[in-house]
């Protein structure tokens, strides 16, 4: 029994000796090389101490309204203001990129009327605008629930999508707002501002607009009594089956000069004395009548409503329809405009 357990001793010292020995000979190999060394933990942006910064949440502008209805000024939020002035200007079962591009009319209007003097506005009270056709036609969430009964939750929700994808930007020419004129239906020609208005303005030209011809409104006829005719106009008819001569007409098409009697007109003149839908008119006496035919519905200067919706039903940006409509401008932010 003696003799197997002596061997078995001398066995484990041996094999407990052999590691420490391994140990000590890698130990005095080190020392004669380069020490070991970890590399530094390099700092990443998730290593790094986070950095609080406070957000500043500016208030939305407020929109000074004069409700005519009311007789009184209200400051309506800006983004609400707009949503009310697209609902009301355009009709919401137009396609989504034509109600942008009546928003971004509508937001470059307002920053041009900010640009006029306060005492040269001719606006009730300390308001910016009115909510008629003088500047732009304005409802409110309460009226156009009432306009628009079941459908309003879809329909808000629709002019507002317009609004916000266009929202802070400015239709500009020369680093300036646009005077964004727009209207329902052309004649197939937009009209040239100087052949409207008195002054002539470089981005409001005459451009084609053939989608308007499919209009409702591209084709319109009134009937008036002879004596309605001359009452309106204060002229008398020389009796021979004849009205007047149409003496010229502008670029767009539409009357520039008629001549009645011993009076010369406009053919805005005579839109507005005749409460006509356009001023592109013919005419013809019928018996004890005056036939008059007009064709689109609107001054004609600036975009064409129905057309924008014929561009965006074609896969027009709004973009490309405001850049069609308004030769020559640009699209920017309110804070490039305002800097």
């Amino acid at each position: 029994m003696k003799q197997i357990l002596i061997p078995a001793v001398l066995l484990i010292v041996v094999i407990l000796l052999i590691p420490a020995a391994m140990v000590s000979i890698n130990e005095s190999n080190q020392t004669a090389q380069e020490p070991f060394k970890l590399a530094p933990l390099e700092k990443t942006s998730q290593a790094s101490e986070p950095i609080v910064q406070s957000e500043v949440i500016k208030p939305e502008p407020t929109i000074d309204v004069y409700r005519s209805q009311k007789e009184e000024v209200e400051a309506v939020a800006l983004t609400d203001y707009v949503i009310g002035v697209v609902a009301s200007e355009m009709p919401v079962e137009y396609e989504l990129e034509a109600l942008k591009a009546q928003s971004l009319a509508a937001q470059t209007y307002l920053m041009s009327q900010k640009n006029i003097a306060d005492d040269s506005r001719n606006v009730p009270g300390d308001a910016l605008v009115t909510d008629t056709v003088t500047h732009q036609v304005y409802q409110n969430k309460e009226e156009l629930k009432e306009k628009w009964g079941d459908k309003f939750d879809e329909n808000w929700a629709k002019v507002e999508k317009a609004v916000l994808a266009t929202a802070g930007e400015v239709i500009v020419y020369n680093e300036q707002p646009i005077t964004a004129a727009f209207f329902s239906t052309s004649n197939g020609y937009t009209e040239n501002s100087e052949d409207y208005w008195a002054q002539e303005i470089p981005y409001l030209k005459s451009v084609e607009s053939p989608w308007d011809q499919n209009s409702p409104r591209f084709d319109e006829e009134v009937t008036l009594t002879i004596e309605e005719f001359e009452e309106k106009l204060g002229v008398t008819l020389r009796g021979d089956g004849s009205i007047g001569e149409i003496q010229s007409r502008t670029e767009g098409g539409r009357v520039e000069r008629v001549q009645i009697a011993d009076k010369r007109f406009s053919g805005r003149d005579i839109r507005e004395a005749l409460n006509l839908d356009s001023s592109d008119f013919s005419w013809y006496i019928n018996g004890n009548t005056v036939v008059i035919q007009t064709k689109g519905w609107g001054h004609g200067v600036g975009m064409s409503q129905f057309g924008a919706n014929g561009m965006a039903k074609e896969g027009k940006t709004y973009k490309e329809i405001v850049s069609h409509y308004y030769s020559g401008v640009s699209i920017e932010t309110m804070e490039q405009i305002e800097g």
